[in-house]
């Protein structure tokens, strides 16, 4: 289910975008299955439909959905399409990473609480693997 903070700090339309994002790598959304219309959605989570349409338009440019006029959004992939520089796409990972754990030391937690944490969220993820796939190394 996709909730938005209106009291946070991070943009609505960010926070749809990486609520969406989340659903589909955790694939509690699949290819094939409908996002609501933006107009309803903008209407269930109370903001403008313009903020809704923005975060789906972005979602549609990194290969994630497709929207047909008339007949609504479908997630058409579990990945994003390739981009030009991977190695670009790979330091903003990173980055959002590095920011992330900078919040939880920042929050007080230790290593082991961080890691413990880190792993949960991994196997949100990857709940049926225990292994990442070749060729995902930060470093490359």
């Amino acid at each position: 289910m996709l909730t938005i903070d209106l009291r946070s700090s991070v943009p609505i339309g960010e926070q749809i975008l990486a609520g969406l994002r989340r659903l589909i790598a955790a694939e509690q959304l699949r290819p094939g299955d409908e996002l609501p219309p933006v107009r309803q959605l903008a209407a269930d989570l109370g903001i403008n439909l313009n903020t809704v349409a923005r975060a789906y338009r972005e979602l549609e440019q990194e290969g994630l959905v497709s929207t047909v006029r008339g007949r609504g959004t479908r997630v058409t992939a579990d990945r994003e399409a390739p981009r030009a520089d991977a190695a670009a796409s790979r330091q903003r990972m990173l980055s959002r990473l590095r920011d992330a754990l900078a919040d939880v030391k920042l929050a007080g937690l230790n290593r082991d609480q961080a890691a413990a944490m880190v792993e949960a969220v991994l196997n949100e993820f990857w709940a049926d693997t225990g292994s990442s796939e070749p060729g995902d190394g930060v470093g490359r």
